[in-house]
């Protein structure tokens, strides 16, 4: 039946004809749509892009968090120094919890009045210059001689623990991080062994020297050089999952494409929920070695 207008009306053949061209439109569109995400993950000539951005993730304890691979590599740096001060997890968690706090993780150069760096210290109140502030390991450790004059700390409420080192206007808020801080502190430490994964863009180039130089620095760990390789032997399995999950928190700094701790592995490619086994064939025993690779 021919299409007719009566009085600029369109009848329904004709409505139904546009109701159609409008189906097959959002089909295409949705198509399209499909066809762009898929391109951010695979990207041009095998090439991996992540949709959305580069991740890290946490799990442990049943639950997960997750950050950017700059906060994580911050988070790394804070649980270091910790474990080469020989503090408890507890000390880390706070602290990591206290820098999300302030900064979001983050090196920040500016911040209230005079305060700079991850936990948004003051020159002005003795914290150090601004230039020693931004520095993370010498922020990270001066947040440490604060926290361990503070006598039972380790079980006492991350409330009152921020009132007391950090002066902090606000001291409820720290409560609201203490789960990240613990879950990023239990992974870190390898307490939570293969907790923390990260998926990442490719990497260009590599910087074996500059990781085997903040392994040194930040957890007081020597790492043998194979060129672009590095190996650690470690005194026990969560001090060798402590190495691997440091090393996973700097792979993007670094350029770290592969890190092994015993028969697991963890890729720049892989979910960043976690490790795979390297073969199907799963050993038994402690993993004690970590072995770090490098982009060529």
């Amino acid at each position: 039946m021919p299409t007719t207008r009566r009085g600029g009306v369109v009848l329904a053949e004709e409505r139904h004809h546009t109701t159609a061209r409008r189906f097959v439109t959002r089909a295409v569109l949705l198509v399209l749509a499909v066809g762009i995400v898929v391109a951010g993950w695979v990207g041009v000539r095998g090439v991996v892009r992540n949709f959305g951005g580069p991740q890290c993730q946490a799990t442990a304890l049943g639950a997960s968090t997750q950050f950017d691979p700059s906060q994580t590599a911050y988070a790394a740096t804070i649980e270091a120094v910790a474990e080469k001060r020989g503090l408890p997890a507890r000390a880390a968690t706070i602290a990591i919890a206290t820098a999300i706090q302030e900064s979001k993780l983050r090196n920040l150069r500016f911040g209230d009045l005079d305060s700079v760096g991850l936990f948004q210290q003051r020159p002005s109140q003795g914290w150090g210059t601004a230039e020693q502030i931004l520095d993370p390991v010498y922020a990270t450790n001066r947040f440490y001689d604060a926290l361990v004059k503070v006598q039972g700390y380790e079980t006492m409420k991350i409330t009152e623990i921020a009132q007391k080192v950090q002066k902090s206007a606000y001291p409820d808020a720290y409560a609201n991080h203490e789960q990240e801080g613990r879950l990023l502190a239990s992974t870190l430490s390898g307490h939570s062994p293969g907790g923390l994964g990260c998926r990442l863009d490719n990497a260009a180039t590599g910087n074996p020297a500059g990781f085997q130089a903040a392994l040194s620095r930040e957890l007081g760990v020597t790492a043998h050089d194979a060129g672009r390789t590095l190996t650690v032997h470690a005194g026990s399995e969560r001090g060798a999952w402590n190495v691997g999950a440091y090393a996973v928190a700097k792979a993007s700094q670094f350029g770290v494409t592969e890190v092994r701790v015993g028969a697991k592995q963890w890729t720049r490619t892989r979910d960043s929920s976690g490790w795979a086994w390297q073969s199907t064939t799963r050993p038994s025993g402690a993993a004690t070695t970590v072995t770090v690779t490098f982009a060529g």
